[in-house]
C-alpha cells in the first residue's frame, strides 16, 4: 500500500510574512505544529505552492513572494511535492519564478509545473517518483498566469489538452503505473465546478488519468471517485481543495480539505485505489501580538474553539456541499497532536 496526501492552496498575505518574522529571519515552525503528524504519516505529501520565493521586499496581495523559510518550512511540515503552475507563479516576473525553482532545489524538494529551461523540462517532465515499487506520474497545469507572461528560458505549463494527451502517453511509455494531474483551474470562490473544470475532468479520466487534483477557487468543491464497469474505483477527481494556509477570511476560504488516497498492486500487477478520504482544516489567526498563523483540524478546532470567526460556518458548509455533491470520498478526523491542543 501507499499513501498519497494533497493539499490545497499555500499562500503567503502580508499579515502572514508580519507574523513569521523573527528580527531578521522567519519562523513559520509554528504554522504546522498541530498536523506535521498527519503529513509526515503519508508516504508522499504534494502541496499547491502559490507564491512564489521572488525575494525582498516580501510581499502579499496582489502579487506575492514569500521568504525563503516558508517552503522549508512546507518541507519541514512533511510535504514531498510542491506544484508551481498557478495564477501567481509570475507575480515577480519570470526572475522570481526561476528563483523559486532554484530555493526549491537548494532544499532538496520535488517541484512540478514551470521550468527554468527547456533542458530541465525535458529532463524532468512528467516528473515520476517510485514508491515501494510503485511508479507514479505527477502532471501539473494552470489556467493562466495573471496576464504575465513568461519569458525564455522559463516554461510555464498551461492547460492545453493536446499538450496534456502528449504528456499523459509519455508517462504511460516512461511506465508509470499511476497518473495525477493537478490542475489550477476553476472560478474563485464558487463552492461548484463550472463545465470547464467538468470537461477536462472527463477528458483526464478518459485518457487514463486516475487521480485528479484541483486547485485556485480557494473554497472547497466536490470530490467524486469513480467506477469502472468491474464496478472498481477507477478514477479519483477533487474540483478544489480549498486554502491550506491563508489570510483570506470569508466563510469559505477560511479553510480547506486534505484528501488522503491510499493505492495498492493486486496481485495480478494492477494498481487499485483502495481509498479516498478527505479532511477539513482551519487556519487560526493570530489573536495576540507575535503568535503565528497555525493550520489545525478544523472538527478539532471547533469542539475547543467554537466561537472563532467563520468557523462553524466554513465546517457547516463544507459538510453541506460534501453530503450533496461527494461520491464515495469519506470523511475523516485528523487525531490531535494531545488531547487538548489549545
Amino acid at each position: 500500500e501507499v499513501s498519497l496526501l494533497f493539499a490545497g492552496d499555500a499562500m503567503q498575505h502580508k499579515a502572514q510574512i508580519q507574523s513569521a518574522k523573527q528580527g531578521e529571519a522567519y519562523d513559520y515552525s509554528p504554522c504546522f505544529a498541530d498536523i506535521t503528524h498527519e503529513i509526515a504519516a503519508a508516504d508522499y505529501a504534494v502541496v499547491n505552492l502559490e507564491s512564489p520565493i521572488g525575494g525582498q521586499p516580501y510581499t502579499g496581495y496582489p502579487c506575492f513572494s514569500a521568504p525563503d523559510e516558508f517552503p522549508i518550512a512546507l518541507q519541514n511540515a512533511g510535504f514531498d511535492l510542491f506544484l508551481t503552475a498557478n495564477n501567481h507563479c509570475l507575480d515577480r516576473y519570470t526572475r522570481g519564478a526561476i528563483r523559486t525553482l532554484h530555493i526549491l532545489d537548494s532544499i532538496g524538494a520535488d517541484h512540478i509545473g514551470t521550468y527554468d529551461s527547456k533542458d530541465s523540462f525535458e529532463r524532468f517532465y512528467p516528473f515520476i517518483t517510485s514508491i515501494k515499487g510503485i511508479r507514479i506520474a505527477f502532471l501539473n497545469y494552470t489556467y493562466g498566469t495573471n496576464g504575465f507572461t513568461p519569458h525564455s528560458p522559463l516554461i510555464v505549463n498551461y492547460i492545453d489538452e493536446e499538450k496534456i494527451k502528449k504528456d499523459i502517453f509519455r508517462a504511460k511509455t516512461l511506465s508509470a503505473d499511476l497518473i495525477v494531474a493537478c490542475l489550477h483551474w476553476g472560478d474563485e470562490y464558487q463552492l461548484l465546478p463550472n463545465k470547464r473544470q467538468e470537461d477536462l475532468a472527463d477528458f483526464l479520466a478518459k485518457e487514463g488519468v486516475q487521480l485528479i487534483i484541483g486547485a485556485h477557487p480557494h473554497v472547497i468543491q466536490p470530490m467524486e471517485l469513480r467506477y469502472d464497469e468491474q464496478g472498481n474505483p477507477c478514477a479519483l477527481i477533487v474540483y478544489s481543495l480549498g486554502n491550506f494556509i491563508s489570510n483570506m477570511k470569508t466563510r469559505d476560504t477560511v479553510g480547506g480539505a486534505m484528501v488522503k488516497v491510499v493505492i495498492r498492486r493486486d496481485i495480478t500487477g494492477k494498481i487499485l485505489l483502495q481509498s479516498a478520504q478527505h479532511t477539513l482544516v482551519y487556519t487560526r489567526r493570530p489573536t495576540i501580538q507575535k503568535e503565528n498563523f497555525r493550520v489545525v483540524p478544523a472538527i478539532q478546532e471547533l469542539k475547543e474553539h467554537p466561537h472563532r470567526p467563520h468557523l462553524k460556518g466554513f465546517a457547516e458548509k463544507a459538510h453541506e456541499i460534501s453530503s450533496k455533491y461527494n461520491k464515495g470520498v469519506t470523511e475523516y478526523q485528523i487525531e490531535p497532536v494531545n488531547p487538548t491542543f489549545k
